[in-house]
């Protein structure tokens, strides 16, 4: 039986682009693409300038291969890049925007089975949408691409006891609103 050889490892794919072959950075790409678009849609709450930012971020990094440490991990390093990137736009938007933005719609639902489960998923993406950004950010980066404290902390660039204190003020700000969401329902 002839086994395929393993996938190669970012420390690997990031020698091999710095060493002139950027198809090597273009599996980079394609393994890290939807959890940084996902990152900047969870921040930006738009489609379109969530795929601006992955597109700006990936271009940064790329640019920027140079100053990456080996033996760190890519993921962190892009991450970092993308959110970086978030803070910036966010920050253009309240320097040339005097007015208040027009909430966006969500993207669309998924397939639900029921429109219990329907109205449960969109009262929570409503609920983490209305989490002040750095709360936001980090149940984003913890709850829905699985990084631990350490890598969130080097991401937002904060010491990990503040990337626990957001996680544990984000998860009761969530749990009062979506109880007075319940409570409300029922009067």
């Amino acid at each position: 039986m002839i086994r395929s050889p393993a996938p190669p490892q970012d420390d690997e794919l990031v020698q091999s682009t710095l060493h002139g072959k950027p198809d090597a950075f273009a599996t980079l790409v394609e393994r890290y693409d939807r959890s940084v678009y996902h990152l900047a849609y969870r921040t930006m709450h738009d489609p379109e300038e969530a795929r601006d930012i992955a597109q700006e971020a990936f271009f940064k990094a790329y640019r920027s291969l140079r100053t990456f440490r080996p033996g760190a991990k890519f993921s962190t390093w892009i991450f970092s890049i993308t959110y970086h990137a978030c803070c910036d736009r966010l920050n253009r938007r309240k320097r040339y925007s005097s007015e208040e933005l027009p909430e966006r719609a969500d993207s669309g639902p998924g397939p639900a089975e029921t429109a219990v489960a329907q109205d449960e998923a969109r009262r929570l993406r409503a609920a983490v949408d209305a989490l002040p950004e750095k709360y936001r950010t980090a149940i984003t980066l913890y709850h829905l691409q699985g990084k631990q404290y350490e890598e969130i902390a080097r991401v937002l660039n904060i010491p990990m006891g503040t990337v626990k204190t957001h996680l544990f003020r984000a998860k009761e700000q969530l749990r009062k609103m979506l109880t007075e969401q319940t409570v409300e329902a029922e009067q």
